[in-house]
């Protein structure tokens, strides 16, 4: 089934942006529902061995998840993500961030802008995800410490969850 779902992966240092694009073999509102609800998330936000942990979560426009990507030997790497705006089941965006256990973002490292679009047809959704960095040098710093790697892995966890999903 991997061989039949479209993955893409692009970046265009012009613009400071990553786009991602996946399709997986789910009803959207499945799909909706893990990318928005933290039980679901934190089976799935994380290229194993590591794990998701949510500390918090208020999906709202204004609200932000705060959690923790958790390593094998338990260490931690804090982020946030500050909702900006949903559309239910269609779209959301979100300003996402490396943070300490409280959510103070970190200085040193760079801050990006997400776009999540959702669509669904003939029994697929399709996930385009636009991430947008200040600089390319942010940009750069990104894809080398594994992002294309590391995000690409995690949704394939979320292929592998959501069969188990019924609603």
């Amino acid at each position: 089934m991997k061989n039949n779902i479209l993955t893409d992966f692009s970046v265009d240092k012009e613009n400071n942006t990553v786009k991602v694009k996946r399709e997986f073999a789910a009803p959207k509102k499945h799909v909706w529902a893990a990318w928005t609800e933290p039980e679901l998330l934190d089976q799935w936000w994380a290229p194993k061995p590591w794990k998701s942990r949510t500390k918090s979560m208020d999906f709202k426009e204004g609200g932000r998840r705060l959690y923790a990507m958790v390593g094998p030997e338990g260490e931690e790497h804090w982020c946030l993500a500050d909702y900006k705006s949903i559309t239910s089941e269609m779209h959301f965006a979100y300003r996402d961030g490396f943070c300490d256990s409280s959510g103070n973002i970190s200085q040193d490292m760079p801050r990006s802008d997400w776009s999540v679009e959702f669509t669904e047809l003939n029994g697929l959704t399709t996930v385009d995800v636009e991430i947008t960095y200040e600089t390319l040098s942010d940009l750069e710093k990104v894809i080398e410490m594994g992002f294309r790697e590391g995000f690409t892995a995690t949704l394939e966890e979320l292929a592998e969850v959501l069969p188990a999903m019924k609603q």
